[in-house]
């Protein structure tokens, strides 16, 4: 740079110097903004060392704000949540948590605006194709509508039983509406004959969160709509970490070395389907502009076996941008920092904010046994990468990190506190997660969604190798530079 204005006239080298350090003046003002110190701290030093790459990228992907159409959507959305469930309690009568837990409910309640509910579980399920054959059995009860919101999408011969049981609801007449993420699914075969396959069937979809310049919709690149679930009638659901996608994700290589994603869904009954059908609502007239309603809890009868006699409170976890208050970092924050015996978290992003790292590593300096399971090597190189930079800390502090042996990719999201208190969902342990995903996260207590997570988990153990500090102190100089230069490039967001 130097060299270049060495050779310029005076007066164009004085412009180009003063017009550099206004960027830089200016970037040390506008790029903190809203945004975590670390974050900002690789921004700053990408514009300021590697302004012409950082200044673009900046403007592409480092915007904090989603646009204002869509905090206007979230907004109006809380206020119709929050105007009809006035009369909703914190959580079911038939509970009785303790002082701390319940400031935890409430504290998701003020987030969201979401109280606890009941909610019967009509089983967790680990098998990915049995994960598919059950939302297709729910579609084929179908009797009204059919609801379904799921990141990635790939008409493939695994998902086919998924999309014929959507084409045959439509078919008898059920109203079938279907969400997925523009770019979360476009790189995946088939997806151009995908839409025009779903017209035909005669089901009204729309992509979420779509790129589409030459149509006029533009956006933050790096923005995507992560949630997964089917809401069948308003009575039956499905949620949790599973696209609907083959388990090898149709790439050649992942069926050549045998790699399959690992996944967790639930299927739930009760007032938790309402809480789940108002997030389909809102991201629907969010992309389609048809407002759909929120629809009202019911309240149990004694002789309602989809709602009475619930044997789980749960309550639900939307997050994203749309939000201002990151829900899901601040009540996984919030749980970790409650733990009294055990945390056992799955996470196969695992690149955590500050507030969550030091909640884990205090949980862990409080005798608490904290259990961290991630793959043995993750699917994406600089995720693989930037996890690795956390090891050697976490390892200090007495976490055990066990690693699932690749080349499976453990994509189950999902974590306990003390054996009582359970999560699962959509979102991972990543900052990604926390601010630029749309997420959902079902928050468990006092049933037995719980006891079955805990099994998950003991199969993944069962399964996993303990990674030890002297095993990690073996790695390559070479790792070591590449894992923290994927760690700063984890920060930009």
């Amino acid at each position: 740079m130097q060299l270049l204005i060495d050779t310029l006239p005076t007066w164009l080298a004085i412009v180009i110097i003063l017009i550099d350090y206004s960027i830089k003046i200016a970037a040390i003002g506008i790029v903190p903004e809203n945004r975590r110190p670390g974050s900002s701290t690789g921004w700053l030093m990408l514009i300021l060392f590697l302004p012409i790459v950082g200044i673009p990228a900046f403007l592409m992907f480092g915007s904090p704000y989603v646009n204002d159409r869509r905090r206007r959507i979230q907004a109006q959305a809380n206020e119709m949540l929050k105007n009809g469930t006035d009369d909703v309690p914190d959580w079911p009568d038939t509970l009785h948590p303790s002082e701390n837990i319940g400031s935890l409910i409430r504290l998701n309640r003020n987030l969201t605006f979401l109280p606890m509910v009941d909610g019967l579980n009509h089983g967790v399920t680990m098998n990915y194709e049995d994960s598919i054959q059950r939302m297709a059995d729910i579609v084929n009860g179908a009797q009204e509508y059919v609801h379904a919101e799921i990141y990635i999408c790939a008409w493939d011969g695994t998902t086919d039983v998924f999309f014929r049981a959507l084409e045959d609801a439509a078919a008898r007449g059920v109203t079938v509406r279907l969400l997925f993420d523009h770019l979360g699914s476009r790189k995946y075969p088939g997806f151009k004959r995908m839409g025009k396959k779903l017209t035909a069937a005669g089901i009204d979809w729309h992509l979420m969160l779509p790129f589409q310049p030459l149509r006029g919709r533009l956006r933050r690149v790096d923005l995507r709509n992560h949630r997964k679930l089917v809401v069948v009638d308003g009575q039956r659901a499905i949620m949790g970490s599973q696209n609907m996608i083959d388990s090898s994700y149709l790439a050649k290589k992942n069926i050549r070395i045998g790699r399959h994603w690992n996944d967790i869904t639930v299927e739930l009954t009760g007032q938790i389907v309402t809480e789940l059908e108002a997030v389909f609502a809102t991201d629907w007239y969010s992309e389609a502009g048809e407002e759909l309603g929120i629809q009202q809890y019911r309240v149990p009868e004694d002789d309602d076996p989809a709602l009475g006699g619930a044997e789980n409170a749960l309550q639900l976890i939307p997050s994203g941008p749309g939000f201002q208050t990151e829900p899901n970092l601040r009540f996984f924050t919030a749980m970790i920092n409650a733990a009294q015996e055990r945390v056992r978290i799955v996470s196969p992003y695992f690149i955590p904010d500050e507030s969550l790292l030091a909640a884990i590593i205090t949980a862990s300096h409080r005798d608490v046994r904290v259990e961290l399971y991630v793959g043995e090597q993750a699917d994406q190189f600089l995720v693989d990468h930037a996890q690795s930079s956390y090891y050697e800390m976490l390892l200090d502090a007495g976490v055990h990190i066990l690693r699932y042996p690749k080349p499976a990719v453990l994509h189950t999201k999902c974590f306990t506190i003390d054996d009582t208190y359970g999560v699962m969902g959509s979102s991972n342990m990543d900052m990604r997660s926390f601010g630029l995903n749309y997420e959902i996260s079902l928050f468990a207590m006092d049933g037995d969604i719980v006891p079955a997570l805990t099994e998950v988990i003991d199969t993944y153990a069962a399964k996993s190798t303990e990674l030890t500090r002297a095993e990690w102190e073996q790695r390559s100089l070479g790792r070591r530079y590449v894992d923290s230069v994927c760690r700063l490039t984890s920060a930009l967001m």
